[in-house]
């Protein structure tokens, strides 16, 4: 074999590598803070969170928990919602269809940008396919006005 088609072949496996690393970062997540369903509650700030503790060591404060909405927390593969005032739940991000990371939760669903799927804030239970499995149930203690995963 020349070695003119050795090093095509070598570029184009290379092309084709880099293109897939690109396709994967692309699916990567990232903190994001959505707002309550249209209704009377307050708005969330859209701005991207660090994922960083609140204080004391916990993951947010309840108060960054809209009431019918949610915040997803990359850096710690889990997003918390408030279905109802005081009733706080956390599941996994990661979409039971394909495992790519949900983005946003909106108009009382997790929604995952891969294919669609949506999950319900409630009990993670499916409203929109193509995923049939709910979103795996993560634990979290509420102390106060904090919330941790335990």
């Amino acid at each position: 074999m020349g070695e003119d088609l050795k090093s095509r072949r070598a570029v184009i496996a290379g092309v084709g590598a880099g293109g897939l690393t690109l396709a994967l970062a692309a699916c990567g997540g990232s903190d994001t803070t959505t707002a309550a369903p249209e209704s009377s509650a307050p708005a969330a700030s859209s701005a991207p969170s660090s994922g960083a503790p609140a204080g004391n060591g916990g993951l947010t404060t309840t108060s960054e928990i809209p009431v019918g909405g949610g915040k997803i927390f990359a850096d710690q593969k889990v997003v918390v919602v408030q279905p109802a005032e005081g009733q706080f739940k956390a599941f996994s991000v990661r979409c039971t269809h394909q495992g790519c990371p949900v983005d946003k939760v909106e108009n009382g669903t997790i929604v995952c940008p891969c294919h669609g799927s949506k999950f319900k804030i409630e009990d993670g239970s499916v409203a929109n396919g193509p995923a049939t499995d709910p979103l795996p149930e993560q634990q979290i203690t509420v102390s106060g006005d904090q919330i941790s995963l335990a």
